[in-house]
């Protein structure tokens, strides 16, 4: 594999570590009420059905979890995803930790080019991610020199390691915020969808690129006054409830763990 696009292959044994953006959020399960998911689940489906058509079996864990920072992605998830002798690892984290002002790019790119070496020593492949570019994001605007820094580091690793990157950064359609939820923080349906897609087509696959590069068609222009009132109620609603659990050093996956912990068959998602 390499920082581009590699040549195709079929893995059998696929985990996924990572934080809320992996775990799936806000891609509603509809058959698990309460679950969700997401990017790397929708993945999955499409490397299983690559596999079954080349007559080999195929297994999936996600190990990810909400709230995570990337302390808990590259130690005990990583521990965890090892065990099960995965041939394909995606690693995705650190965007918990760069929201915080006093974060150490530096040192998060150290500790992800770590476990990065520790997934490659055991004979997996990996698949990275660099963050979408916050450009447009009300208040995490403010993390964006600190987010550029940290997708430098992740191509660079890549390059050091034989890892893919998953770019959101320059795919600009991610940043029509009809492709995000209404806590600003994590992605529709649609947006993991084309996520997917993207992950599918970084790890070699061929798909039609216009159908998660296309931005979506121009938006109706939203008056004032919607807008501000659209922006109280998610300070209220998801910026204030998210400044509780930080003065109380608290997640919001907390109590939860891992939804899918075992590798094991995923059935197709509408």
């Amino acid at each position: 594999m390499t920082a581009g696009r590699p040549t195709p292959r079929t893995w059998s044994r696929y985990v996924a570590l990572g934080d809320s953006f992996t775990e799936g959020m806000s891609d509603a399960d509809p058959q698990r009420p309460g679950q969700y998911v997401g990017w790397a689940d929708r993945l999955a489906v499409l490397l299983g059905e690559y596999a079954a058509e080349q007559g080999e079996d195929f297994g999936y864990a996600n190990l990810a979890v909400r709230g995570r920072l990337l302390a808990d992605v590259v130690g005990p998830q990583l521990d965890a995803a090892l065990e099960l002798e995965p041939d394909l690892v995606s690693i995705v984290g650190g965007g918990n930790d760069i929201l915080r002002p006093s974060a150490d790019i530096d040192a998060l790119a150290a500790q992800l080019e770590a476990a990065v070496v520790r997934i490659r020593a055991a004979g997996a492949d990996v698949l990275m991610a660099t963050p979408v570019d916050p450009a447009d994001a009300p208040l995490v605007k403010a993390t964006r020199g600190r987010v550029a820094a940290y997708s430098a580091f992740i191509w660079g690793i890549a390059q050091r390691h034989d890892a893919a990157v998953l770019d959101q950064w320059s795919l600009t359609a991610l940043r029509d915020w009809r492709l995000w939820a209404d806590d600003r923080i994590h992605m529709t349906t649609e947006g993991h969808h084309r996520v997917a897609l993207a992950a599918l087509w970084t790890l070699g696959h061929e798909t039609d690129e216009s159908d998660w590069r296309t931005p979506l068609p121009p938006a109706l222009a939203v008056p004032r006054r919607d807008a501000v009132v659209a922006n109280a109620r998610w300070a209220r609603e998801y910026l204030g409830p998210w400044v509780q659990r930080r003065l109380r050093h608290q997640s919001s996956g907390d109590l939860l763990s891992a939804k899918r912990p075992l590798v094991a068959p995923l059935e197709p998602k509408e």
